[in-house]
């Protein structure tokens, strides 16, 4: 099962790469809550993704590397790199670790903590 869970969330990075939200949306449960270090409330994933929608507006392209994963019976935590390259040409990188919780197989809680800095800059 735990490899299973590694190919999910894989696959969730990867639609949302190809901008692929309504497909992202099905691998969650209909009740999936993001949270994230934004000062912000935690959202319900449809909310989520369409607040996701808006910033892939202003990118060309966007990869997901993955650094490192740990995984148990329904969760995955893992430390991972956004690449961006934006519609004016600038670059940056959303460095994070996110952790993934599964309920039945669907993605049923997202929480990410996360910095950007601009391409090639460590934090």
């Amino acid at each position: 099962m735990e490899q299973n869970l590694s190919g999910k969330v894989n696959e969730f990075l990867r639609r949302l790469e190809a901008y692929d939200f309504a497909g992202a949306q099905k691998m969650c449960t209909e009740k999936a809550i993001v949270w994230e270090n934004d000062g912000e409330a935690q959202q319900v994933i449809d909310e989520r993704l369409d607040q996701f929608r808006s910033f892939v507006a202003t990118v060309d392209s966007m990869r997901y590397d993955v650094i490192r994963q740990f995984r148990n019976s329904d969760e995955v935590l893992q430390q991972q790199v956004l690449h961006l390259v934006k519609t004016d040409g600038s670059r940056s990188e959303i460095q994070a670790f996110v952790h993934f919780r599964f309920e039945n197989g669907l993605i049923d809680r997202i929480e990410e903590y996360h910095y950007t800095a601009p391409a090639g800059e460590a934090p």
